[in-house]
């Protein structure tokens, strides 16, 4: 996956547009995530792979419906961890 593009400035869910803190490696009960972070609100979002332990990246494609490619949307879902 591309990172550059959370390098942008993105609306956050917190309705500010940021430049999203990228973390190349951070560990949930079930693996290792890459996932970026808000300076303003600090909500974490995996960008990998769905995961309960961090912020669905959907919440934010829906207020960035082009930050991800259909190919995208779907391997982050088919990649999720299972509970």
């Amino acid at each position: 996956m591309d990172m550059s593009k959370f390098q942008n400035k993105l609306q956050c869910v917190c309705n500010d547009d940021v430049i999203f803190e990228i973390i190349d490696e951070i560990e949930c009960d079930w693996g290792v995530h890459t996932v970026i972070q808000c300076p303003n609100c600090e909500k974490l979002f995996s960008v990998d792979k769905k995961c309960i332990a961090f912020q669905n990246i959907f919440e934010l494609l829906k207020i960035n419906p082009e930050l991800f490619s259909q190919k995208e949307k779907s391997d982050y879902l088919s990649n999720s961890h299972q509970r």
